[in-house]
């Protein structure tokens, strides 16, 4: 299924958790699935929200691999990127439990974002922290290592497992300060047209709640019934797709 720039683009505008709360109004999956749990944290949280396509790979680096160099598979990887559908995110599966040396850093990072990538996720290390971030590409991780170790790659483009996630190549993911979800591809034309009302929906009980002075709980309550009966409509209005 094609994916419109435009619609891309138009998913950038609105945070991660807004994207969850809008995938819950289709009931296309239970609410506590599609997303990554909070051992993946987001390194650089002032960068904007992130979409793209995953571009898979699993890694060790605790010890030598039968062949080659710790950057001998990045050509292939690089390939792949052309054959997805848009800008890719890499996501490493980190196979050593614990890490033990970092997935990446700022050669590697540097690499995949001229050739489009616009993040990277993984389950493992990271290191080079402030020279990727100057670069303003996003990064998420599991933790923080300085040494390469022995790093490699073992598979490219197979299914992996990161932050309790299964993610496949081509999966459509948007991630930002709050962590990453995918979004199923059948729906996100409609996610990004149905996200601008859901956030104006919250709006009505946000105003109120920011607002200075006295407060009433029946204006309050008043409040979220009309929000639950916009929700309600958002709700019907995407079921009938």
């Amino acid at each position: 299924m094609t994916i419109s720039p435009q619609t891309l683009a138009q998913l950038t505008r609105f945070d991660t958790p807004t994207i969850c709360n809008v995938i819950e109004l289709f009931d296309i999956r239970p609410r506590n699935r599609g997303y990554m749990d909070g051992r993946i944290k987001c390194n650089f949280p002032e960068l904007p929200p992130i979409v793209g396509f995953a571009c898979t790979a699993s890694f060790r680096s605790d010890v030598p691999p039968a062949g080659g160099d710790a950057y001998g598979s990045i050509g292939a990887q690089l390939e792949q990127f052309a054959r997805l559908p848009g800008p890719a995110i890499v996501v490493f599966q980190d196979l050593d439990d614990p890490p033990a040396a970092a997935v990446f850093g700022e050669v590697m990072c540097s690499t995949y974002q001229g050739f489009g990538s616009v993040g990277l996720v993984t389950n493992g290390a990271g290191r080079d922290l402030e020279q990727v971030r100057a670069l303003k590409y996003p990064v998420f991780t599991g933790s923080t290592i300085c040494s390469h170790g022995y790093c490699h790659m073992l598979h490219l483009g197979l299914p992996v497992r990161v932050g309790g996630l299964m993610v496949n190549q081509g999966d459509l993911l948007h991630a930002d300060a709050n962590g990453v979800t995918n979004i199923p591809i059948e729906i996100a034309g409609e996610v990004a047209e149905v996200a601008g009302d859901f956030l104006a929906a919250e709006e009505l009980v946000m105003r109120y709640a920011k607002s200075p002075g006295d407060k009433s709980v029946a204006r309050y309550n008043e409040l979220r019934k009309e929000f639950q009966s916009m929700v309600a409509a958002l709700t019907k209005r995407v079921a009938k797709r």
